[in-house]
């Protein structure tokens, strides 16, 4: 099986977090996903991402304040899985409750290995 990192964007977190209820529904669908994954094997790791960060640029190393890109293009956190197929991986992020909101995003990336 080859390994697949999803990395999370958008969804309406702004809102949800007004109403604890639909949060914490909101989060037991994750957790239940996730937790899906896991019993066939097919779950790494997962983490949530702070909104706050700083890019280190080119050759100088220059710091700058980011991101500062629209909220529906944050990378919100991102999921490792296992797969044992691109096809496949694109299914299992069909799951993913980011894509309840209009706004959710799920990129899929092969992991691939060092040369």
């Amino acid at each position: 099986m080859k390994e697949y990192m999803f990395l999370f964007r958008g969804g309406d977190s702004v809102t949800m977090k007004q109403s604890p209820e639909k949060w914490q529904a909101h989060m037991q669908r994750w957790g239940a996903w996730m937790g899906a994954l896991a019993n066939e094997g097919k779950f790494v790791g997962a983490q949530p991402l702070s909104r706050e960060g700083k890019h280190v640029i080119g050759t100088k190393k220059a710091v700058t304040d980011g991101p500062f890109i629209e909220g529906k293009e944050v990378i919100g956190g991102y999921m490792i899985c296992k797969a044992s197929s691109f096809e496949e991986a694109m299914e299992i992020s069909k799951g993913c409750p980011i894509l309840e909101f209009e706004t959710g995003v799920v990129e899929v990336r092969e992991i691939t290995e060092m040369a």
